[in-house]
């Protein structure tokens, strides 16, 4: 996460301009600090994401319990030959981007007009971002790259906007992270950024059997929880914390009056947290835990409630035979 250098890289089709330098550490530090200082202790889950977290969470998409990425990406093969039939250039801008492996689905299916499309990634990820061009600048020479290392929630108005249709992508249920109220303005918020002939594509990850959600989030290979840990690494980096991951265990349940997973840290005994710039030390105790994820579970019914007064409508919806997973189509309401 890098919070001073503005220029990354600038080649003939791939440009990246890091974003993070308009919030400053500073900002970053007092959203950490007043997370930690609350009655019940958080991180944002935004903080996952340096080289290490990136790298683990790819690892857990490629696990046998993780079902939402697999899943995802099935629906996204058997939509991407009608979906990607543009016979206009366009933009697709992709937040949260992570890995390149689900836009190369959709890039694939446009192959013949790649000359005419500019793909816009947007990550609080440095790596993530300059992986994924490398790739794709490298598999398809004549595609325009033009990345943002920024964080979207605050940052999207800073991403410049042109006159070509754009295809918005919000996949990976990313939505889910935030609660309702959050949702629904960051939902407003990228409607108030799309015009007539644009498309926004949201992932949903859908109600299931508790036991399903349960195995996704508690993996018997322990990549989830290293994955959780590492917040910690990432936080003492910047706010020069003094956090001892083995003094915390993972834990990660299916909370049903919320129809969310949450995943916490949980004090294995009695911890001292300090850093220069608390006004005190914060103490934990045993049991006491610090939450650093929610991941909603939708159905229709909670789709529709989220985007109401927000001017969208839905064009269509999708999903894999077993309901688990839904890549919703939606456009401006005229």
């Amino acid at each position: 996460m890098n919070f001073s250098e503005t220029g990354i890289l600038q080649q003939e089709k791939v440009r990246i301009k890091n974003l993070l330098p308009d919030i400053g550490i500073e900002q970053a530090r007092q959203e950490i600090i007043d997370g930690l200082s609350s009655k019940d202790p958080s991180i944002s889950s935004k903080f996952f994401y340096d080289e290490k977290g990136s790298l683990l969470f790819e690892e857990i998409t490629q696990l046998k319990e993780y079902y939402p990425t697999r899943t995802e990406k099935g629906i996204l093969k058997a939509i991407a030959p009608e979906f990607m039939n543009r016979n206009r250039s366009f933009e697709i801008i992709e937040l949260g981007s992570g890995d390149c492996s689900k836009i190369s689905i959709l890039l694939k299916a446009a192959e013949r007009n790649m000359p005419h499309i500019k793909y816009i990634p947007v990550d609080f990820s440095q790596s993530a971002i300059s992986d994924s061009a490398n790739i794709l600048s490298e598999r398809y020479p004549e595609l325009e790259i033009d990345g943002y290392v920024a964080d979207f929630i605050h940052q999207l108005n800073l991403i410049p906007h042109s006159e070509k249709d754009r295809i918005v992508c919000f996949l990976g249920s990313t939505i889910g992270n935030f609660n309702k109220t959050e949702a629904k303005e960051i939902i407003k918020n990228l409607s108030k950024g799309i015009l007539k002939n644009d498309t926004l594509l949201l992932g949903f990850d859908l109600v299931k059997p508790e036991e399903v959600l349960h195995a996704a989030y508690n993996d018997s290979l322990g990549v989830t929880e290293q994955f959780n840990k590492n917040i910690l690494n990432v936080v003492n980096g910047i706010i020069q914390s003094d956090f001892n991951l083995d003094a915390f265990e993972h834990r990660a349940f299916f909370n049903p009056e919320q129809s969310r997973i949450e995943m916490h840290l949980c004090a294995i005994k009695d911890v001292e947290i300090n850093s220069p710039f608390f006004e005190q030390t914060i103490h934990l105790k045993e049991g006491d835990s610090i939450h650093t994820e929610n991941s909603h579970k939708f159905t229709r019914e909670s789709i529709y409630e989220l985007i109401d007064e927000a001017g969208l409508e839905i064009k269509r919806f999708h999903t894999d035979s077993d309901n688990w997973f839904a890549l919703v189509e939606f456009k401006k309401k005229v």
